[in-house]
């Protein structure tokens, strides 16, 4: 067997859907409908580029320039974002996660994280990717705090929906009634402002054009489910996102800066449990006590 890039690659199948979680970082490599693709894709033995797929764990987006503090002491996480001083994304993401559990329709991996200088705290992470013939896939991630002292938490994950076409021609509809302005380093500024009668407001669905969208949305509307769905509609067909209640934000990303052969061909749509700089500024941050565990879920289908 090839030693990918990527480690081992977990195959699910179920109905008309097929799935490829990754090794690397648990990462969602494929999603397809009877063989069309709804997220975009990259080859097992290349790097996700662009975060394609993969978890974002002990924080999604970004914290500035790597600074935190957390019940009075200082930390300064790596910068792995350089060319804006910041840390984006986590620390999980290249980490191999061990398999706990594998049938045709889901596989369950795990990570476990052991104390650094940016992030001295232990937690354990596990994530299911199940897929189901009607509803399609649905990923849940739990994490929890095997340590000794609480610990800070947030987690999101950087699928981008695609319909096999650009964006430009597409209708986006999200339920996002508040957006999070930023800076030109992507760090927040000031409170989440109101959508209507801004170019944000994409409630009611419409044309996206030639829009470029890299933000943060709170204030989502839910259905009965206690649900907030996104989707994507093409010429052809349509791509559909949920999130749960445990995650009231949600990072929109028309691709802008991906590979130029899949350049606003996908919607990123993050689930995010705080916003960016959630570590330093305290907003939806997590406090995890000692045996404590946090549980979200989302998904993806078709139509």
């Amino acid at each position: 067997m090839a030693d990918f890039l990527t480690g081992e690659q977990y195959e699910l199948t179920a109905g008309p859907y097929r799935a490829v979680v990754t090794e690397e970082g648990a990462g969602l490599r494929e999603l397809t409908h009877d063989g069309e693709p709804l997220v975009l894709s990259y080859d097992a033995d290349e790097p996700a580029p662009a975060a394609f797929g993969q978890l974002l764990i002990p924080w999604p987006n970004r914290v500035d320039r790597g600074r935190y503090t957390f019940d009075g002491r200082d930390h300064q996480l790596d910068l792995s974002e350089p060319e804006l001083d910041n840390a984006i994304h986590g620390l999980t993401r290249w980490a191999a996660w061990s398999p706990v559990e594998q049938r045709p329709d889901t596989v369950v991996l795990a990570c476990s994280l052991h104390g650094s200088t940016g992030y001295p705290f232990r937690l354990d992470v596990q994530v299911e990717y199940r897929l189901d013939a009607e509803d399609g896939l649905t990923v849940t991630l739990l994490a929890a705090n095997p340590g000794s002292r609480a610990l800070p938490y947030a987690h999101g994950m950087h699928p981008y929906l695609t319909v096999g076409e650009p964006l430009d021609a597409c209708t986006v509809r999200l339920p996002g009634s508040l957006y999070q302005p930023v800076d030109d380093r992507m760090i927040p500024i000031g409170a989440p402002k109101d959508v209507a009668g801004s170019e944000y407001d994409l409630r009611a669905g419409r044309v996206l054009g030639d829009q470029k969208i890299d933000i943060a949305f709170t204030g989502l509307a839910r259905g009965a489910d206690g649900l907030a769905r996104v989707r994507l509609t093409g010429s052809r067909r349509s791509t559909s996102f949920w999130l749960d209640q445990a995650q009231p934000w949600l990072e929109i990303y028309t691709a802008d800066q991906v590979p130029p052969d899949q350049r606003r061909r996908g919607l990123g749509c993050e689930p995010m449990t705080g916003p960016p700089n959630a570590f330093a500024s305290g907003v939806d941050l997590i406090r995890l006590e000692p045996g404590a565990e946090y549980r979200g879920s989302w998904g993806i289908a078709a139509g």
